[in-house]
């Protein structure tokens, strides 16, 4: 597989990944009566379009074909699908949680994929940030988690 190919696959793990978590996230703000958690949760699908569109750019500067919708595999999807499971009930709290658990196993794909592979500056810096951005809204989770 040529070098290409290969980082465009794990680019599109990662858009894959992110379409979900906006589905996930505007799932959750449909579904919570809370107007700050609402604004919050649209904040972050709009965060995840943009990671997306990002990612895509990069993958199509690569010469590959990026993916056009999520995936319906893999341990953050089936995160994000659990959700609907907490819906019927609205409670926040549970919601906030299982918010944490999918951002904590997107944080960790993006770690682990900045592990293994040598990308290229630009597209490292695009990740890292992503990854940080991530990172702050497991923070952000976490702290709306105690103060509901």
């Amino acid at each position: 597989m040529k070098y290409t190919e290969k980082i465009s696959n794990k680019l599109n793990e990662l858009l894959e990944k992110n379409y979900d978590a906006e589905k996930g996230y505007l799932n959750a703000a449909d579904n919570v009566e809370s107007t700050k958690l609402k604004r919050f949760f649209k904040a972050r699908a709009s965060e995840r379009s943009e990671f997306a569109k990002n990612l895509r750019t990069e993958i199509l500067a690569y010469g590959q074909i990026p993916e056009d919708s999520g995936s319906f595999k893999g341990t953050m999807h089936r995160n994000w699908m659990s959700l609907k499971s907490l819906f019927s009930s609205n409670d926040e709290e549970a919601i906030l949680e299982e918010a944490i658990r999918g951002e904590q196993a997107s944080y960790d794909e993006y770690r682990d994929i900045l592990k293994e592979d040598d990308f290229v500056p630009s597209t490292r810096k695009l990740l890292e940030s992503q990854k940080q951005q991530i990172q702050s809204a497991i923070n952000n989770l976490k702290l709306e988690e105690e103060l509901a």
